[in-house]
Parts: structure tokens; sequence; C-alpha cells
């Protein structure tokens, strides 16, 4: 299998998250990644009987003893000063966040 995060790609990744890697370190998180990669390959290659249902779960948990789900419900902040003066940087009431550059991998 060829390696799926070629160095140029795992180096855009890095810069992209901002990390700082020395160059073993790197190399070996690189290596560790497209390990896994393969691992999930070798996993999504076995043969499965279509009768199978995927689970979100290990272990069945009967219905009667399952615990409910709680609702969301949304309650606004009162002091939305505090938040926003947190922020370094807002307009009109709202958060400004830096763009995210875009580039096309290949």
């Amino acid at each position: 299998m060829s390696e799926k995060i070629s160095p140029d790609v795992f180096a855009h990744l890095v810069d992209l998250a901002s990390l700082a890697l020395a160059g073993d370190e790197a190399e070996y998180l690189r290596r560790e990644l497209n390990n896994q990669l393969k691992s999930i390959d070798e996993l999504i290659a076995i043969p499965l009987d279509a009768r199978i249902t995927g689970t979100t779960h290990g272990v069945p948990i009967p219905d009667d003893t399952r615990a409910p789900l709680r609702k969301d419900d949304w309650k606004p902040f009162e002091d939305i000063q505090t938040i926003l003066s947190q922020a370094p940087e807002t307009d009109e009431g709202t958060i400004v966040v830096p763009d995210i550059p875009h580039t096309t991998l290949e």
C-alpha cells in the first residue's frame, strides 16, 4: 500500500494546525497516521453479511434500561459583554474569527 499521507500533505496539515514538530516527531506522527489508515483499510476489506446492521455501541442496551435522552433547552446568557470581552476581536456584538486559508491538496 502506498502511503496516503505524503510528506508534503502532512507538512501542509501541520502548518494548518499551527503545530511545532521536530523533524523526527513529524515523521513518526506521519508514519503512525499512515499505519492507522492502513488498519482502517484492512477492516473495510473484511466481507460482512449484508444482514448485519451497524451499531454505535458494542454492547446492546435494552430500551427499558436505557437512560432517556435529555431535552436540549436553549437559554440565552445574560451577560454577553463578559463573553465578548474575552475575544481578541469583536464587531457589533459578534466575535471576529480569522479566515482559514484554503488550498487544494493534490
